[in-house]
Protein backbone atom coordinates (compact mmCIF):
# COMPACT_ATOMS: atom_id res chain seq x y z
CA UNK A 1 0.00 0.00 0.00
CA UNK A 2 0.98 3.43 -1.06
CA UNK A 3 0.90 6.36 1.65
CA UNK A 4 1.14 9.88 -0.10
CA UNK A 5 1.93 12.59 2.77
CA UNK A 6 -0.46 15.72 2.43
CA UNK A 7 0.95 19.23 2.94
CA UNK A 8 -1.36 21.38 5.05
CA UNK A 9 -0.19 24.95 5.42
CA UNK A 10 -1.81 27.31 8.00
CA UNK A 11 0.29 29.90 7.78
CA UNK A 12 -2.47 32.70 6.54
CA UNK A 13 -4.98 31.22 9.53
CA UNK A 14 -2.51 30.10 12.21
CA UNK A 15 0.17 32.52 11.65
CA UNK A 16 -1.82 35.39 12.57
CA UNK A 17 -2.34 34.73 15.75
CA UNK A 18 1.13 36.06 16.49
CA UNK A 19 1.45 39.06 18.08
CA UNK A 20 2.43 41.46 15.60
CA UNK A 21 1.63 39.47 12.63
CA UNK A 22 -1.87 41.17 11.16
CA UNK A 23 -1.72 41.67 7.23
CA UNK A 24 -3.78 43.05 5.30
CA UNK A 25 -4.82 42.12 1.72
CA UNK A 26 -2.55 42.35 -0.32
CA UNK A 27 -0.15 40.80 1.64
CA UNK A 28 -2.37 38.07 2.43
CA UNK A 29 -2.70 37.88 -1.54
CA UNK A 30 0.97 38.12 -2.02
CA UNK A 31 1.64 35.04 0.63
CA UNK A 32 -0.48 32.80 -0.87
CA UNK A 33 0.94 33.17 -4.07
CA UNK A 34 4.01 32.34 -2.81
CA UNK A 35 2.47 29.68 -0.82
CA UNK A 36 0.81 27.96 -3.44
CA UNK A 37 4.59 28.30 -5.47
CA UNK A 38 5.85 25.87 -3.02
CA UNK A 39 2.93 22.91 -3.98
CA UNK A 40 1.44 22.37 -0.85
CA UNK A 41 -1.35 20.48 -1.12
CA UNK A 42 -3.72 22.05 1.04
CA UNK A 43 -3.48 25.87 1.95
CA UNK A 44 -6.43 27.11 5.32
CA UNK A 45 -6.03 30.77 4.44
CA UNK A 46 -8.59 31.79 7.31
CA UNK A 47 -11.29 32.27 9.85
CA UNK A 48 -13.96 34.21 7.81
CA UNK A 49 -16.46 34.71 10.72
CA UNK A 50 -13.95 36.11 13.06
CA UNK A 51 -14.01 39.46 11.07
CA UNK A 52 -15.25 40.91 7.73
CA UNK A 53 -11.98 41.75 6.59
CA UNK A 54 -10.95 37.92 6.96
CA UNK A 55 -14.01 37.36 5.32
CA UNK A 56 -12.52 39.27 2.26
CA UNK A 57 -9.34 37.81 2.27
CA UNK A 58 -10.62 34.52 1.92
CA UNK A 59 -13.08 35.08 -0.68
CA UNK A 60 -9.92 36.96 -2.78
CA UNK A 61 -7.91 34.79 -1.95
CA UNK A 62 -10.32 31.73 -2.88
CA UNK A 63 -11.05 33.41 -6.18
CA UNK A 64 -7.14 33.72 -7.08
CA UNK A 65 -5.55 30.63 -6.31
CA UNK A 66 -5.50 28.26 -8.90
CA UNK A 67 -6.70 24.30 -9.36
CA UNK A 68 -2.75 23.26 -7.78
CA UNK A 69 -4.37 23.61 -3.81
CA UNK A 70 -6.99 22.66 -1.63
CA UNK A 71 -8.14 26.39 -0.61
CA UNK A 72 -9.51 25.57 3.35
CA UNK A 73 -11.21 28.02 5.77
CA UNK A 74 -12.15 27.09 9.50
CA UNK A 75 -14.70 27.81 11.47
CA UNK A 76 -16.76 26.32 14.52
CA UNK A 77 -19.24 23.79 14.37
CA UNK A 78 -22.28 26.08 14.24
CA UNK A 79 -24.07 26.26 10.68
CA UNK A 80 -23.36 30.58 10.80
CA UNK A 81 -19.82 29.92 10.48
CA UNK A 82 -20.32 27.10 7.87
CA UNK A 83 -22.66 29.60 6.02
CA UNK A 84 -19.59 31.94 6.35
CA UNK A 85 -16.89 29.33 5.42
CA UNK A 86 -19.07 28.62 2.14
CA UNK A 87 -19.80 31.77 1.10
CA UNK A 88 -16.32 32.71 1.40
CA UNK A 89 -14.36 29.53 -0.70
CA UNK A 90 -16.83 28.53 -2.93
CA UNK A 91 -15.25 30.51 -5.62
CA UNK A 92 -11.84 27.93 -5.00
CA UNK A 93 -11.42 25.58 -7.64
CA UNK A 94 -10.61 23.32 -4.39
CA UNK A 95 -12.55 24.36 -1.61
CA UNK A 96 -12.35 22.59 1.49
CA UNK A 97 -14.54 23.51 4.75
CA UNK A 98 -12.37 22.81 8.15
CA UNK A 99 -14.89 22.27 11.19
CA UNK A 100 -13.01 22.39 14.38
CA UNK A 101 -14.83 20.66 17.89
CA UNK A 102 -13.39 20.61 21.33
CA UNK A 103 -12.81 17.03 22.33
CA UNK A 104 -10.74 16.92 25.95
CA UNK A 105 -12.68 16.17 28.93
CA UNK A 106 -12.08 20.34 29.63
CA UNK A 107 -14.30 21.14 26.70
CA UNK A 108 -17.08 19.20 26.86
CA UNK A 109 -17.58 19.54 30.04
CA UNK A 110 -16.53 23.40 30.95
CA UNK A 111 -16.76 24.77 27.90
CA UNK A 112 -19.75 23.48 26.59
CA UNK A 113 -21.47 22.34 29.36
CA UNK A 114 -22.96 18.89 27.77
CA UNK A 115 -22.39 15.49 27.53
CA UNK A 116 -20.11 13.96 25.13
CA UNK A 117 -22.54 12.00 23.23
CA UNK A 118 -24.53 16.03 22.69
CA UNK A 119 -20.85 17.14 21.68
CA UNK A 120 -20.54 14.54 19.11
CA UNK A 121 -23.76 14.86 17.89
CA UNK A 122 -22.76 18.50 17.66
CA UNK A 123 -20.32 17.81 15.25
CA UNK A 124 -21.73 14.95 13.45
CA UNK A 125 -24.57 18.25 12.37
CA UNK A 126 -22.23 20.39 11.29
CA UNK A 127 -20.25 17.87 9.53
CA UNK A 128 -23.72 16.74 7.75
CA UNK A 129 -24.33 20.58 7.06
CA UNK A 130 -20.98 21.28 5.41
CA UNK A 131 -21.18 17.93 3.26
CA UNK A 132 -24.40 19.19 1.80
CA UNK A 133 -22.73 22.33 0.45
CA UNK A 134 -18.88 20.86 -0.19
CA UNK A 135 -17.69 17.13 -1.02
CA UNK A 136 -14.36 18.05 0.84
CA UNK A 137 -15.16 18.60 4.97
CA UNK A 138 -12.17 18.37 7.27
CA UNK A 139 -12.94 18.00 10.86
CA UNK A 140 -10.45 18.75 13.89
CA UNK A 141 -10.95 17.44 17.32
CA UNK A 142 -9.56 20.06 19.35
CA UNK A 143 -7.44 19.72 22.32
CA UNK A 144 -7.46 15.69 21.20
CA UNK A 145 -3.97 15.01 23.49
CA UNK A 146 -5.90 15.43 26.37
CA UNK A 147 -9.11 13.60 25.02
CA UNK A 148 -9.57 9.94 26.28
CA UNK A 149 -8.70 7.49 23.26
CA UNK A 150 -11.79 5.73 23.14
CA UNK A 151 -13.76 9.23 22.68
CA UNK A 152 -12.08 10.24 20.20
CA UNK A 153 -12.30 7.04 18.57
CA UNK A 154 -16.17 7.24 18.88
CA UNK A 155 -16.22 10.77 17.28
CA UNK A 156 -14.17 10.08 14.75
CA UNK A 157 -16.52 7.34 13.96
CA UNK A 158 -19.51 9.13 13.95
CA UNK A 159 -17.78 12.11 11.83
CA UNK A 160 -16.49 10.00 9.14
CA UNK A 161 -19.70 8.46 8.54
CA UNK A 162 -21.53 11.67 8.48
CA UNK A 163 -18.84 12.61 5.73
CA UNK A 164 -15.87 13.99 6.78
CA UNK A 165 -13.81 13.28 4.46
CA UNK A 166 -10.03 14.48 6.00
CA UNK A 167 -9.72 14.37 10.17
CA UNK A 168 -7.23 16.29 11.63
CA UNK A 169 -5.76 15.01 15.24
CA UNK A 170 -3.98 18.18 17.06
CA UNK A 171 -2.29 18.95 19.91
CA UNK A 172 -3.65 22.23 20.22
CA UNK A 173 -2.44 23.03 24.08
CA UNK A 174 1.17 21.28 23.69
CA UNK A 175 -0.09 19.02 26.20
CA UNK A 176 1.96 15.81 24.92
CA UNK A 177 5.23 15.23 24.50
CA UNK A 178 6.12 13.64 20.61
CA UNK A 179 6.23 10.02 21.95
CA UNK A 180 3.31 10.19 23.83
CA UNK A 181 1.31 12.15 20.49
CA UNK A 182 2.90 9.29 18.05
CA UNK A 183 1.51 6.32 20.40
CA UNK A 184 -2.14 8.59 20.32
CA UNK A 185 -1.68 8.17 16.50
CA UNK A 186 -0.81 4.99 15.83
CA UNK A 187 -3.05 3.34 18.16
Amino acid sequence: MSRKIYVFDTTLRDGEQVPGAKLNLNEKLEVAEQIAKMKVDMMEVGFPSSSQGDFEAVRAISRKIGQDVWIAALGRAVQADIDCIYGSIRAAENPLIHIVLGSSDVHVAKKFRKTPEQVIQMGVGAVKYASSLLPQVQYSLEDASRSEFEYLWQTIEAVVKAGATIINVPDTVGFAIPEEFGKLIYR
